[in-house]
């Protein structure tokens, strides 16, 4: 029977035509799913789905989504982030090659050999991670930490922490993140004491907060690339036109909350917040990292801005 699939041109440029084609007939394609989005069962007969391509170095995974939540779009990984997600949908030991919709990157005719992660993202850090805010003060998953790539030339180099939580703003909870570096950063070039971490946001953007209860604006070409539950990378436009790379990558995929996940699929946006090292800290509840932010704000060490979903 054929199936209510969405084929983007560069998912076709990527599988084939004669694939494409094949996926649409429902000759290779499932009937159930569970969304990559938002993890809720979808049925390929019944609902329009899309299909999303995540490409790494050396394999290609098709997954399906919701159309209603993310449209068909290729979606650029680490091969190691690839291989983790494909275990966690095939089950732990089983290898991409072996999975019904995984390709091999070097079959794909486009770019999909062309694009090893390194390029497009950050080197993980290896330093390990510490504990989070949690939503309505249960246990939280720990930050995931990396380098952003803007910031890597500089003389210090730093961690970034990354924390997701839910943050009432005129009586309606949105899903935030919030980032906040290990240490200082100096300006790329400098070698001076100074922490220029804010003042380099705001040259990207990023608007100054006074009022946490003001929700700021979105910020262009920036987006947040939440896929199969978890948070992969916050992704920046590209220096020279192309495809947007990751200005933050998480070092394993982030888990989020039921909450959080619920209120991104309503929202398909996210409010991110960055302060200075130090201006922000560890937070065991919410409450107390919104305390925090009000804090860094009223003290002028608070930037933010509104992020969609990467390829919304």
């Amino acid at each position: 029977m054929p199936r209510m699939l969405d084929v983007s041109d560069d998912v076709r440029a990527e599988i084939g035509d004669e694939e494409a084609d094949r996926l649409i007939a429902g000759e290779n394609a499932p009937g159930s799913y569970d969304c990559t989005s938002c993890r809720t069962p979808g049925d390929t007969e019944q609902e329009r789905t899309s299909t999303v391509l995540f490409v790494g170095d050396e394999t290609a995974v098709l997954a399906f989504a919701h159309a209603g939540c993310i449209p068909s779009q290729v979606v650029p990984v680490s091969e190691d982030q690839l291989q983790g997600a494909v275990r966690s949908i095939t089950g732990e030991g089983e290898p991409a090659d072996h999975h019904p919709y995984g390709y091999p990157a070097h079959a794909a005719p486009s770019h999909a050999a062309q694009a090893p992660a390194a390029h497009a993202y950050p080197a993980p850090s290896h330093e390990a991670p510490a504990h989070a805010a949690p939503a309505h003060a249960a246990p939280a998953p720990a930050p995931a930490y990396a380098v952003p790539e803007d910031l890597q030339a500089a003389p210090r180099q730093a961690v970034i922490g990354v924390t997701s939580g839910l943050i009432l703003i005129d009586d309606s909870l949105y899903p935030a993140l919030v980032v906040e570096p290990t240490t200082p950063i100096a300006r790329p070039g400098s070698d001076g004491p100074g922490d220029d971490f804010l003042p380099l946001l705001i040259e990207q953007g990023f608007m100054p907060v006074t009022d946490v209860e003001q929700l700021p604006e979105v910020l262009p070409g920036w987006s947040v690339l939440f896929a199969m539950g978890q948070l992969h990378a916050i992704l920046q436009p590209s220096a020279t036109g192309g495809r947007p790379t990751a200005w933050w990558q998480a070092h394993q995929p982030l888990t989020v909350t039921d909450g959080w996940r619920t209120a991104v699929n309503r929202l398909s946006r996210v409010l991110l917040f960055a302060a200075p090292v130090g201006s922000i800290g560890q937070q065991p509840r919410e409450d107390l990292m919104r305390d925090a932010l009000d804090r860094a704000a009223a003290g002028g060490a608070l930037v933010s801005a509104v992020m969609p979903l990467a390829g919304t």
